[in-house]
């Protein structure tokens, strides 16, 4: 008598786009990160590195979220990422604690304020850094 073997896990079309957009969104970050760090000042550099992290934690932990969470990690690293260049005095480059807020908002939205993000400059004097 021959026994069946049960069928190999295959992955679904629903996770392998869901592993495919988590590592889009996280190559977006990783490649601005590494663009932006040459021209950045110590304390710029720090809030720019933090942001990239909890930017990170949210594409992974929302992988497997609703659409609309999916949305608005997708929209903060899109806000994150999006480079203005300036042409003098015309346009101005998008600052990291414009980028700070909208993470921040979403971090909140989400319901994960352990991920709030605080520049250096924003830390009240003896107040543990985050």
């Amino acid at each position: 008598m021959a026994v069946e073997k049960a069928p190999a896990a295959v992955p679904t079309a629903g996770r392998w786009a869901a592993r495919a957009g988590t590592d889009v969104l996280i190559r977006k970050v990783d490649g601005h990160l590494a663009a932006v760090r040459t021209g950045l000042a110590e304390p710029e550099l720090e809030l720019a590195e933090r942001l990239a992290q909890v930017l990170r934690e949210l594409v992974v932990s929302t992988a497997r979220a609703s659409a609309a969470d999916r949305g608005r990690v997708r929209a903060a690293v899109h806000y994150f990422v999006l480079r203005r260049e300036s042409r003098g005095r015309l346009l101005s480059v998008r600052s990291l604690t414009a980028a700070q807020r909208v993470v921040n908002r979403v971090v909140l939205d989400l319901g994960r304020p352990d991920l709030l993000v605080e520049a250096r400059w924003d830390c009240r004097p003896g107040s543990p850094p985050r």
